[in-house]
């Protein structure tokens, strides 16, 4: 389907929207020049008929006066063959001409026009022609009075059939040819600036579709600026700025997915190999079990079956830790908002891990001052990020090191640290620190799953965890709790 550019279809629409305006002041013109020259032939010879009047005598007390009335035609005639007298009646008959046989269509004159004239309305006026049954022409009028009483009119059509004949055969005044001219050249002008107008006008359109035609969202992330110019105020700046805003945008968006698809496949592929691992050695020692069972002492076997045991504990835990990171991203997870002393989860959550820190030789210690207010959040999510922070603090200290729990009331916030002193994180480990997995010295913290899990459950509190870097100590996370519900 055949379809015009932007420049092109405002420049046709300019070109009929122009022709109609000249066509429209051509007839304007036109009409305008034919009521000033009706007005001047109408002004010159608005005494015309009253001075025909007063110095020729055409009706007397018995009538018309036939004799006076072919002279006084002849003579108009020799003077102005475009003047046609006529003679009417007190009701607007005709009652005397100069026609030619059967050249009067009409006997009888409109008398309205007639007062008009008579009482001196503004010019010009215009009559009915006695030779046509629907053209109007200007005319002169006089009454013609005998013995004091108005006994008709005189009735002289300044511009007869002898002008529309000239007329008729082209013969239009120069002036009106020069202002036809004149809308036309001017026409032209106007249509050949539009053109250019409209070129400049959207010209950075046209720049803007080039460079939306060189973007390629698919191909790269970095979009392709647009060509510098002298900044515009007008709309067509405000769409320059938004679709070079917009260009930002998609290239920040189009970052972000590749460094989120990036960070899947890290998952995905470290969470392959933590998952490859106890399933391995799983299978390994079933196997042994299998074939050797017979062979094998008690002691061999518990052992062995302790082993894959173990090894099947951390695969169920992987497994279980991917689908609470998956629920958690999807917002499959609401928070129980609920009030609950920090102090006593603290406690409950240290009990849980005595244990372990004491058979890895490791010190567990809590610092909170004396009175410690009331924190507003989800209970059981909130013991989940203490969980995991913990977990990760106890893998990742040493045998004689220690694991600090801290607690510290701020202005709308109570601020929970969990400190280790265990090897800490390498600078160049910390950005996307929550968002991807990462190793220290070789291990990786539970193959990133635990600390994401901790930041996706603080998001849905509005909160923000922080790893600080604190002189002495190893990895240290500080996390706020709101104090209002």
């Amino acid at each position: 389907m055949f379809s015009l550019s932007l420049t092109r279809r405002l420049a046709l629409v300019f070109a009929v929207l122009l022709l109609v305006c000249s066509g429209t002041s051509i007839w304007l013109q036109v009409r305008s020049s034919r009521m000033h020259e009706l007005e001047v032939v109408q002004g010159l010879s608005r005494d015309l008929a009253r001075h025909i009047a007063s110095d020729t005598q055409l009706m007397d007390a018995n009538g018309l006066m036939p004799g006076a009335v072919r002279e006084l035609f002849s003579q108009l005639m020799l003077v102005n063959p475009s003047v046609e007298v006529y003679l009417l009646d007190i009701d607007g008959r005709i009652i005397g001409d100069a026609a030619p046989r059967d050249r009067l269509l009409r006997d009888q004159v409109d008398l309205a026009p007639i007062k008009r004239f008579i009482a001196g309305e503004p010019l010009p006026i215009v009559g009915d022609d006695p030779r046509s049954l629907d053209a109007r022409k200007v005319f002169s009028v006089a009454p013609l009075m005998v013995a004091g009483q108005r006994a008709g009119f005189l009735y002289v059509v300044l511009l007869g059939e002898a002008h529309d004949r000239f007329a008729a055969r082209g013969a239009t005044s120069e002036a009106l040819s020069t202002a036809v001219w004149a809308i036309g050249l001017i026409a032209a002008l106007c249509l050949l600036a539009g053109l250019a107008a409209f070129a400049w006008i959207t010209r950075p359109l046209r720049r803007l579709t080039t460079a939306l035609e060189r973007f390629d969202i698919d191909a790269s992330a970095e979009p392709p600026a647009v060509p510098e110019a002298r900044p515009r105020n007008d709309e067509i700046g405000a769409l320059e700025r938004t679709f070079a805003q917009m260009q930002q945008r998609l290239a920040e968006q189009l970052r972000a997915l590749n460094r989120q698809e990036q960070e899947r496949r890290e998952l995905v592929a470290n969470i392959s190999h933590d998952l490859r691992t106890p399933l391995a050695s799983l299978h390994g020692y079933l196997e042994v079990l299998s074939v050797k069972g017979e062979r094998l002492s008690p002691q061999e076997r518990r052992r062995y079956l302790g082993i894959a045991l173990d090894q099947s504990h951390k695969v169920g835990g992987l497994a279980q830790a991917l689908l609470e990171l998956v629920r958690l991203e999807h917002g499959f997870v609401k928070p129980v908002i609920e009030r609950f002393s920090a102090a006593d989860l603290l406690q409950d959550v240290l009990q849980k891990f005595e244990l372990t820190a004491a058979t890895k030789g490791i010190t567990l210690e809590a610092k909170m001052p004396r009175s410690v207010p009331d924190v507003y959040a989800d209970l059981g999510l909130i013991e989940r990020v203490l969980t995991n922070l913990l977990d990760n603090a106890l893998r990742h200290t040493p045998q004689g090191g220690s694991v600090t729990l801290q607690l510290e009331p701020a202005a709308e916030h109570l601020n929970i640290i969990v400190a280790d002193s265990g090897p800490g994180i390498a600078p160049a480990l910390r950005e996307g620190l929550f968002l991807r997995p990462f190793t220290i010295g070789g291990a990786r913290r539970d193959g990133g799953l635990g600390l994401r899990i901790v930041y996706q459950i603080l998001q849905l509190h509005g909160a923000v965890i922080e790893l600080l870097d604190v002189p002495g100590q190893g990895a240290v996370f500080r996390f706020g709790l709101s104090l209002r519900g």
